[in-house]
């Protein structure tokens, strides 16, 4: 099976402690896409400017990324630049420019319209009902979303969530969605909503998945480095996905898996800035941690 993201593709300035870099291809659905492409095919649906080149789209294209549906516009494309601290327990964002991103009208290409797999990026709310209507027979909907459209979109948030099956979003943001600072009942009033399954990023601490009243556990990887958390839950997403749309069916077992791959994307995200271990990767290396991960969830 196919995956389909709609989000963001952009550029990002990005300090750390390791370094510093002007101008890297980011955004969401690109982290998302690049992360699924080891697992499946993927397509995008996306706006850039006039400052995207053809070095940036061959990314796409050599990760076998579908990219009809990133359309072009006259303008700049969405821009993002921020400084982690020295031990990136906090991250200030210096500049955010929406650009072209700000008029972003979501078109599902023709093409694309057949895709069982489909993963709402963290776009307003009416754009991913916008999406899902494009989008009706889709046979699994994922949905992203921040405590931005939490606090100021919730009505078209919850209408959202009405056709979604898993919503994956981190501890901080389940908490505020539904004033339940416990997460087993914040995840069951989530379910109410709509979403059947409910995966909880918590960053170094790994991810849960909530689903028919089973929770599971990933943890994170332990690494000697992390050189740029940025695109790290979008890595896993994609991952995620990723996992479940190269499988026959998404029961149990294919969920824990799909979780562990995604914390697999995730680690090497964080490796080098960017999306450049993204880029770099074999899916040797992504099964070889795989199986890294087994051994470290092991205990009888």
């Amino acid at each position: 099976m196919s995956v389909l993201v709609v989000g963001s593709v952009a550029f990002d300035a990005i300090k750390t402690a390791y370094g510093q870099r002007d101008k890297l291809l980011a955004g969401a659905a690109t982290y998302f896409a690049l992360a699924a492409s080891y697992f499946t095919q993927v397509g995008v649906v996306a706006v850039v400017g006039d400052d995207f080149t053809d070095s940036e789209m061959r990314v796409f294209r050599e990760r076998g990324v579908s990219t009809v549906g990133i359309e072009r516009a006259p303008g700049k494309s969405f821009f993002w630049s921020g400084e982690y601290s020295a031990d990136f327990t906090s991250r200030t964002t210096l500049d955010t420019q929406l650009n072209v991103f700000a008029t972003f009208q979501p078109q599902i290409p023709d093409i694309y319209k057949d895709y069982r797999y489909l993963m709402l990026g963290n776009i307003h709310p009416e754009l991913q009902s916008h999406v899902q209507s494009q989008m009706p027979t889709a046979g699994l909907v994922a949905c992203d979303t921040m405590n931005f459209w939490i606090s100021g979109s919730l009505p078209a948030l919850k209408k959202t969530l009405e056709g979604v099956n898993i919503l994956l979003i981190n501890d901080e943001e389940a908490r505020q969605l539904t004033g339940d600072h416990n997460l087993l009942r914040a995840a069951r009033a989530i379910h109410k909503m709509g979403p059947q399954m409910l995966v909880i990023k918590r960053g170094e601490h790994g991810a849960s998945l909530y689903r028919d009243g089973k929770v599971f556990c990933a943890p994170a990887y332990p690494l000697d480095e992390v050189v740029d958390p940025t695109g790290a839950g979008d890595s896993f997403a994609g991952g995620f996905m990723g996992s479940l749309a190269g499988c026959e069916q998404a029961g149990e077992k294919e969920m824990r898996r799909a979780m562990i791959y995604g914390s697999v994307m995730g680690s090497f995200c964080v490796e080098q800035f960017g999306t450049e271990r993204l880029q770099s990767l074999s899916r040797e290396e992504i099964d070889a941690r795989y199986r890294l991960f087994k051994e470290l969830m092991h205990f009888d």
